[in-house]
Parts: C-alpha cells; sequence; structure tokens
C-alpha cells in the first residue's frame, strides 16, 4: 500500500512522500462468470440462524478469548449462530482457513486482523458468492478504510459484516517473477489494496517489529528516512498493450484502492468496483524530491516526479531484484512484477447507505500521463 503505514507516516513527518509511498504506499475473466451478490442475510425470525466463521490473525489480535467472547455475543444479539472460530498459523496466514470456512457451510467469512489478513481470505472466497466481512485489527486497515468500515471499532464492524450491504469489488492479481526468465514458473498472489515495487517494499521489509508493535505506523517512518537517499532503478513498464516504456524510478505502486490513512489520496481516481487499476510510478532524484512528491500527492497538483495511469493489466520488469509488497505484506525481491484486475470478483459486507446494491457502473478509459 504503498506501505501505506510506511508512506504516510514519512509523509507527514517531513520527508512527507517517502511515507506515502510506504504506509500509506490472473488474468481478468479467467474464473468464469461473476456470481450475484447474495442478498444480505438478516437475522432470522424462524429456521436455523445464519452461520459466520471468523478467520483470526491470532498473532495481530490481543485478548483473543474475550473478543471470541464478544463476537458470539454480537452474533446472537444480531440472529446469527455461533461463529465457527479458525485461527491463522505463523506458516499459513489464513488460506486453508477460508478454505475450511468455506467447506463448513458458513454464510459469511469474517477476516479479523489486517489488509493482509483480508487478502488471504478473499483470494479463497473469489467468484463463491460468499461475502467477506472485515474486523480490521491491524496497523494500516486501508481496505476496510476505503469502504467506510471503521477500524479499531469491533462492535460497529461486526454489525457491518454481519448486516450490511452487498457490494462487488474487484481483485489485484499479481504474478511475481523472481528472475525475470521467460520460462520461470512466477508467483500468483492476489491483492485487494495497492501491490508495491521498489521503496515502499523495502521500507516494508526493514521496518523493526518490536518497534511497530510499540509505536506503529511510526516505525516505518523511521525505516523510511533511513532509506530517502537511495538509488533509483532503471524499469521497464508496459501499460496494457501499450508501448515499452523506460523509466528511472524508486517505487511503482499499482492500487485498487487510492486513498491512504488521514485521507490522503496517492490515486484519487481508484475505486474498488469500476474495472480498473490505477498506478503511480514515482522517480525523485534527490531526498528534497521526495517533499515535492509528497506536495504534489498531498496537493493533487503536477509533478515530473510522480506519474500516474490507469490500466487493465500493467508489467514492470527491473535491471535489479527490487522489493514487493502486497497490502502491506513482504513478497520478497524480485525483477518482475505483472498486474492484472479481476473486475467484481468478490463480494464484500460494507455500511448501507440505502441503495441496497452494488456501485457497479462501467467506467470508460480515462486515459493515462504515463508516456
Amino acid at each position: 500500500m504503498v506501505s501505506v503505514d510506511v508512506l504516510q507516516g514519512t509523509a507527514l513527518a517531513g520527508a512527507l512522500v517517502a511515507a506515502i509511498v510506504v504506509f500509506g504506499l490472473l488474468r481478468s475473466g479467467r474464473h468464469g462468470a461473476v456470481p450475484r451478490a447474495r442478498t444480505r442475510i438478516r437475522p432470522a425470525t424462524d429456521g436455523p440462524r445464519p452461520r459466520p466463521a471468523v478467520v483470526v490473525h491470532a498473532l495481530k489480535v490481543t485478548d483473543v478469548d474475550t473478543r471470541r467472547q464478544q463476537i458470539e455475543a454480537a452474533a446472537e444479539r444480531l440472529g446469527w449462530a455461533r461463529p465457527t472460530w479458525i485461527e491463522t498459523t505463523e506458516l499459513d496466514p489464513g488460506r486453508s482457513q477460508a478454505r475450511q470456512a468455506l467447506e463448513s457451510g458458513a454464510d459469511a467469512v469474517l477476516a479479523f486482523g489486517g489488509d493482509g489478513t483480508a487478502r488471504v481470505v478473499a483470494e479463497a472466497l473469489c467468484r463463491t458468492g460468499v461475502p467477506l466481512g472485515l474486523l480490521p485489527a491491524g496497523t494500516g486497515n486501508l481496505l476496510a478504510r476505503n469502504l467506510g468500515i471503521p477500524p479499531a471499532r469491533l462492535e460497529q464492524a461486526l454489525e457491518v459484516a454481519l448486516t450490511g450491504r452487498d457490494r462487488s469489488i474487484d481483485v489485484g492479481r499479481a504474478e511475481i517473477g523472481l528472475t525475470g526468465d521467460d520460462d520461470e514458473d512466477p508467483v500468483r498472489e492476489a491483492f485487494l489494496v495497492m501491490a508495491g515495487v521498489g521503496f515502499d517494499a523495502e521500507v516494508m521489509a526493514a521496518v523493526d517489529p518490536t518497534l511497530k508493535e510499540r509505536v506503529g505506523w511510526f516505525a516505518y517512518v523511521v525505516a523510511g528516512l533511513k532509506r530517502l537517499r537511495g538509488k533509483r532503478t532503471k524499469v521497464t513498464i508496459q501499460i496494457d498493450d501499450g508501448a515499452v516504456m523506460q523509466r528511472r524510478v524508486r517505487a511503482v505502486v499499482i492500487g485498487n484502492c487510492g486513498t491512504l490513512t488521514a485521507g490522503i489520496p496517492l490515486m484519487p481516481a481508484a475505486t474498488v468496483d469500476d474495472g480498473w487499476l490505477d498506478v503511480v510510478v514515482v522517480s525523485p532524484r534527490t531526498v528534497f524530491g521526495w517533499l515535492a512528491v509528497s506536495t504534489s500527492v498531498i496537493t493533487r497538483t503536477r509533478n515530473p516526479a510522480v506519474e500516474h495511469a490507469r490500466c487493465r493489466s500493467v508489467e514492470i520488469r527491473a535491471e535489479r531484484p527490487l522489493h514487493v509488497q502486497l497490502d502491506g505484506d513482504t513478497a520478497g525481491t524480485a525483477k518482475v512484477l505483472k498486474a492484472s484486475v479481476d473486475p467484481l470478483a468478490v463480494v464484500i459486507r460494507v455500511p448501507d447507505d440505502g441503495t441496497g446494491r452494488p456501485v457497479t457502473e462501467p467506467v470508460t478509459d480515462p486515459g493515462s500521463d504515463v508516456g
């Protein structure tokens, strides 16, 4: 994101965009037809009650027993059966747990953790029609913030997850090539918020976990400030089927969502259900260039070191391995990052705004300032 925490943190600190580029900074249709979103499940007046499953990141959620009791009480109050409770492990961040929830017949699967937990649970729910509920418990909670779901307010998030409106949103499909060889089998992952290559991912990989636990997103600021003097890297970028462009960059961020914490608009045009991905190419030459970049992002003014594009797919090839991040999770280093949009692939519970239907109007190609 850029790791959104980092980006935003460094941005507000003084190298403003360093942070913006961090904390705050597959193939379309290959799964077949998009299933209709289920009608919202309301409390049952008779017959069996709907059952939720909770996939919980036990390392992020403190006082697990108390939270479990709180969730069970809320489910009872809202007319749901006692939730199936499934904890992630250090080796499995939620993939098999989400599949287990589906196999149990859950009527909704709630991801209790940060953006990384939501990402892996959503990947399992793609095109099943089973809605995803968000119980934000991470540092950034960017997906929840972009969807209007209150972070750090478990009771309110629970009400949205169990009684909110169903909205179909896009999913980003990433292919990560570690070596860049044509015969390489890439790592394939999904993302819901942002994927990044370069500075933002480098900062995320370098953040001190102990410091993060103590001071939250400010740990990203500390890590970002130490890396502002890094060199730009030569990359090629291809947007959709357009011409291959060459750039020297510090970071490239690909977004499904566009707003960082504190409402910083890294990608002002990004919408989670428009069928597009948004791309930001960040290329400051100096430490002071970061200040100009951050000012440009925050004020939505043009700067030659910040280029924007919208696309269905994008391919980035670097001359050397760069760090990669997906929704705030580090994904190692790689020389190739490809991303494409999987339109309206997952159903997610959002606050009921009274319309009772997803926002899915088609969008025409808005063009690009890259190139």
